[in-house]
């Protein structure tokens, strides 16, 4: 099961209560005091581990606490102090304060861990209180109490380009095609209910992170559909490929727009990111021109045909891609728009590579 949010309260241990003792050997008539410290309650710790890629462990879980230190002892024997809970998580969870949506740790790397909360620290025993006025102290400390906080868990996937489109555009097919991921496919729309990613290869010795997250449609970044609880998983993308189905009854510049449109309502970070534009499903037209529905759209967005390229475009239909051998990267501008067909492998090789190079332009 996919989890992607939970809520809980953890506490550190308590620690453990010093202890009051006194010595009680042969030969020695006044032994005096010898109780040992009490034990450190267990810290709170995050570990990120890239093995696992869901929140679903802490589903239902109300309450999640460390064990406290162990009392002191006498002879001077310190209590056992308690082992630290150790929290695992996936890569891009964040640790968010339930209460002022502070965002507490923002744990990324593998193998990152982190100390949230102190356990309390052991009492002292009655042999710290001994001095020459007070020989024979009867008095130890308690242990400290742990702290306890209220959090909320967010997973936001880390991936390299984010595939943003409508629901059934042929996000899915396009990244089961290109990557080793295997989503769901079917022809309706919200075949996607939860965020997928796939690594796709380029060449024989690179590769990127692509997602794929549930459809976006009108309204989204306010809450309608699928989108809005699953766009803060492509927050953490590099890239954006914005999908346009060629072969739906909306226009193709009237998805972009609203697409840019929700994506900017959502995050202004996010709308800024160098993106590139695939129009999927060329197989599937059903209208009159293709070619001339694709120039117009190169056209509608103020670019123009482009005629070369080093990716190796099909050219029997249009294209755009920016020319970086005389001029600098333009991130106003998308890095391509391609047509392709994942059912006929139509531009699915060389987008690969052009989507390695867009990525080469972050900053």
């Amino acid at each position: 099961m996919f989890v992607d949010s939970v809520k809980f309260t953890v506490t550190s241990g308590k620690g453990g209560q010093g202890c009051s003792s006194f010595r009680r050997e042969k030969f020695v008539i006044k032994g005096g005091p010898d109780g040992g410290d009490g034990g450190k309650g267990g810290d709170v710790v995050f570990l990120v581990d890239s093995n696992t890629d869901t929140l679903s462990w802490y589903k239902g879980r109300k309450i999640l606490k460390a064990e406290n230190g162990k009392q002191g002892e006498g002879g001077r024997r310190t209590g056992k102090s308690a082992q630290p809970m150790v929290l695992v998580v996936p890569p891009g969870t964040q640790v968010i304060d339930n209460e002022t949506d502070e965002v507490l740790l923002d744990l990324l790397e593998e193998g990152q861990r982190e100390v949230f909360l102190e356990g309390g620290k052991g009492g002292l025993g009655n042999t710290h209180f001994k001095n020459s006025r007070n020989q024979r102290p009867t008095y130890s400390q308690p242990g400290l109490p742990g702290e306890s906080k209220e959090i909320r868990l967010e997973l936001k996937l880390i991936a390299d380009v984010g595939l943003v489109g409508y629901p059934n555009v042929g996000k899915s097919t396009l990244i089961s095609t290109t990557s080793n991921a295997a989503p769901e496919i079917a022809n309706y729309e919200f075949t996607t209910l939860t965020p997928k990613l796939g690594v796709v290869e380029v060449g024989e010795y690179n590769s990127f992170v692509m997602a794929d997250i549930p459809g976006i449609i009108d309204g989204a970044s306010d809450g309608r559909g699928l989108g809005l609880e699953f766009l803060r998983h492509i927050e953490r993308t590099k890239t954006l490929l914005f999908t346009i189905d060629i072969a739906n009854y909306r226009t193709a510049i009237e998805q972009y727009e609203v697409l840019k449109e929700e994506v900017k309502k959502f995050s202004e970070e996010l709308s800024g990111r160098n993106f590139a534009i695939a129009l999927t499903k060329t197989d599937a037209y059903y209208g009159e021109d293709l070619e001339a529905d694709i120039k117009d759209f190169i056209e509608e967005i103020g670019l123009e045909v482009s005629k070369e390229n080093s990716y190796g475009f099909d050219k029997s239909l249009p294209y755009y891609v920016q020319d970086l051998t005389y001029s600098k990267f333009d991130e106003n501008k998308p890095f391509f728009v391609l047509p392709i067909s994942s059912v006929t492998h139509l531009n699915t090789e060389s987008i690969r590579f052009a989507l390695y190079e867009l990525l080469g332009q972050n900053k």
